[in-house]
C-alpha cells in the first residue's frame, strides 16, 4: 500500500536523478504538466462558454484553470515520483 511506503520503509536513501534510473527529471514532470494542461484547458474554455455564451470570460476561466491546475499537477507527479509503490 501507499502508507506502507511513508511508514513502514526505514531505509531512507538520498539518491540524486542521475542515480536513480527510475525516477523522472523535473523537467519531464514540467513538460507533462504542460501538455495535459493544454487538453485541459481546451476542454475548460469549451464548456465555459457553453455555460456562459461570452468569448472573453469562458478564457479568463480557461486561464486561470490553466495556471492553477499546471501548478498542482507539476507538484503532484513530484510527490509520487518519491513514492516506490508500482515502480
Amino acid at each position: 500500500m501507499i502508507a506502507d511506503q511513508f511508514i513502514l520503509n526505514t531505509k531512507k536513501e538520498k539518491t540524486s536523478f542521475r542515480k536513480d534510473k527510475n525516477s523522472e527529471r523535473p523537467i519531464r514532470s514540467i513538460a507533462k504538466a504542460v501538455s495535459w494542461r493544454v487538453v485541459g484547458t481546451v476542454d475548460t474554455l469549451i464548456i465555459s462558454y457553453f455555460f456562459v455564451d461570452e468569448v472573453i470570460l469562458a478564457a479568463s476561466i480557461a486561464s486561470a484553470d490553466f495556471v492553477t491546475k499546471m501548478l498542482l499537477y507539476f507538484f503532484h507527479e513530484r510527490i509520487w515520483n518519491g513514492i516506490n509503490w508500482g515502480k
